[in-house]
């Protein structure tokens, strides 16, 4: 007969998340996630099968997290203006207390190493990809804006994007805000 689980999986997996976002993938170990979680390494393995299980429940997480600033991205109508919005509410959200922490993906992809694993590759690309698509959804609400350019500035948002996540980490709001203005003043 199977054990009852003494831990609720979204608390433990949202612990786990929050070292992954500190530390990234590969700098975070079983042991770390063990100490973190507050469970052992059989029960990690068991409802997780490994450290990449636990990442990849992590980034569901995260993607249901962020999912409000993403919705009101997705919802907005407003072109460029929802856009900039969102990388404003981005700030927000990447905040801990006074802490900035950037963006678990970022973090995560900033710290990889070429050999890194393909489906924890595949996952964060995917997600920056659903960013960059409504990046381009929301250009498109420009009628002025012409299609091919349209590519290059969503490319250009993207990079600005993962940028400002690892900015927010070491310089302060009003140098992250000046980065947001000088960014939307040249689109």
């Amino acid at each position: 007969m199977a054990r009852k689980k003494q831990y609720n999986e979204e608390e433990v997996i949202k612990k786990a998340m929050g070292l992954f976002w500190r530390n990234g993938y590969e700098a975070t170990s079983v042991r770390m996630l063990e100490k973190e979680m507050g469970i052992n390494q059989f029960s990690i393995y068991a409802s997780f099968k490994n450290k990449q299980g636990v990442f990849l429940e992590s980034v569901k997480h995260y993607k249901i997290e962020i999912n409000a600033i993403k919705e009101k991205l997705q919802k907005s109508n407003n072109g460029i203006i929802g856009i900039k919005q969102y990388f404003y509410d981005f700030l927000e959200f990447s905040k801990e207390g006074t802490l900035q922490k950037g963006c678990l993906v970022t973090n995560s992809v900033n710290e990889i190493k070429e050999d890194a694993d393909p489906i924890v590759m595949i996952e964060l690309k995917k997600f920056a990809n659903e960013i960059r698509t409504l990046f381009v959804s929301n250009l498109k609400q420009d009628d002025q804006r012409v299609v091919i350019l349209i590519e290059k500035q969503a490319d250009f948002l993207m990079n600005t994007l993962l940028g400002l996540s690892i900015a927010s980490k070491v310089f302060n709001l009003d140098q992250l805000e000046n980065i947001i203005e000088v960014t939307f003043s040249n689109l």
